[in-house]
């Protein structure tokens, strides 16, 4: 399995991004998708998280803010952030489960500054 994230780039405090990584190759079934991030000098950190389902959840410093959502015919997650914050730099990661192992994508950039 792969994953391919898009959708990073340079933003202003207060705008939108929205995230995209598709998954491919031999694809059963996927289980949970979801992004970590993580800052210069920092750990890597969760984000938010959907199960195949639709269930959700997310860091309490995203939520209200960012949204993730998931197009299992695409095998695709998305990650709609709004209201973007300085803090909120970093490179992003998406990971998608299958088969009992954690997949990882090479990781976005996401720069908010002014």
């Amino acid at each position: 399995v792969q994953l391919q994230a898009s959708g990073g780039g340079l933003v202003q405090p207060g705008g939108s991004l929205r995230l995209s990584c598709a998954a491919s190759g031999s694809i059963l079934r996927l289980n949970a998708m979801g992004w970590y991030r993580q800052a210069p000098g920092k750990q890597r950190d969760m984000v938010a998280g959907i199960s195949s389902g639709g269930n959700t959840n997310s860091a309490d410093s995203v939520k209200g803010r960012f949204t993730i959502s998931r197009d299992n015919a695409k095998n695709t997650v998305y990650l709609r952030m709004n209201t973007l914050k300085p803090e909120d730099t970093a490179v992003y990661y998406c990971y998608a489960d299958h088969n009992g192992v954690r997949y990882w994508g090479k990781g976005t950039l996401v720069t908010v500054s002014s």
